[in-house]
């Protein structure tokens, strides 16, 4: 079975600073907003869905990122492969409040928080993509 997701790296710019949006997630990991394509919508109207849901900011794509792939065992449909597609994302509406049902809190960090963070208690898997994300912006890690 293949599952297709998508989701982003959000961020914004309050005055002079920047700041970049994660999640922790209902394992208590830091991650990003994503979730499962729906029928008939496109990978970056899933991407744009899935931030509003999970964090209550609506943005715009500014560029992709990347695409990452793995595998997880499902309880009634065996071996997932799974695709994930990134995106950069530019808050433009909305206020932080977190979808409870999918994911324990949402908040927006300094960029060097937010790697500290990724590399701490985030998923190997999204270092890159977040790494890929500050470099979009400019700042190199």
């Amino acid at each position: 079975m293949k599952e297709i997701s998508a989701g982003g790296v959000v961020y914004r710019t309050r005055g002079e600073q920047l700041e970049i949006q994660l999640i922790q997630d209902r394992y208590g990991k830091v991650s990003l907003a994503k979730g499962k394509m729906e029928p008939g919508e496109t990978v970056e109207q899933t991407a744009l869905r899935e931030i509003v849901e999970e964090t209550g900011i609506g943005g715009r794509i500014v560029a992709p990122i990347d695409v990452i792939y793995y595998q997880y065992e499902h309880a009634e449909h065996g071996l997932v492969d799974k695709e994930v597609h990134y995106y950069l994302v530019e808050a433009e509406a909305g206020e932080l409040q977190a979808q409870v049902e999918e994911i324990r809190g949402v908040n927006w960090y300094k960029p060097d928080e937010a790697w500290q963070l990724q590399q701490k208690s985030g998923y190997d898997n999204n270092d890159h993509i977040v790494k890929a994300a500050l470099s979009l912006l400019g700042i190199h890690i």
